[in-house]
């Protein structure tokens, strides 16, 4: 399944732009991690991601929380069912999204937060800046 970034500002034009992670060998996790959910949770992190280009670093909770070193999360629930999108941003109004997960505990796990920060330094080191 292949994820569009959509331009859902009413104004026409968007501060700014999602991107997927990807490694060094092309592949983009989160890519696979969006195609494992159910139609309507894929359906609703979509229009969260819409939102999330919209509004940029301006989006609070309920829908956005920083957690730390510039790591944020996308809130989404969906049914019994709760993902978490995480996400930093760059330069030129770049929203870069490096990893998602079914959350099953109160707390966001550790590993997750780590895996987000690996992937953009990553990133970073790659792109430049």
């Amino acid at each position: 399944m292949r994820y569009i970034s959509y331009n859902g500002s009413k104004k026409g034009v968007c501060m700014f732009q999602i991107e997927f992670y990807e490694t060094k060998d092309g592949q983009r996790p989160i890519e696979e991690f969006l195609d494992s959910l159910d139609d309507k949770m894929t359906a609703k992190l979509v229009g969260l991601m819409e939102i999330l280009e919209e509004y940029g670093n301006n989006l609070r909770m309920p829908y956005s929380k920083h957690l730390e070193d510039g790591i944020f999360e996308l809130r989404c629930k969906q049914g019994s069912g709760i993902v978490r999108i995480l996400y930093f941003f760059y330069y030129e109004g770049k929203i870069i999204i490096t990893n998602g997960f079914v959350k099953k505990t109160q707390k966001t796990p550790r590993q997750e937060i780590e895996t987000a920060k690996q992937r953009r330094d990553d990133w970073i080191s790659r792109e430049g800046r």
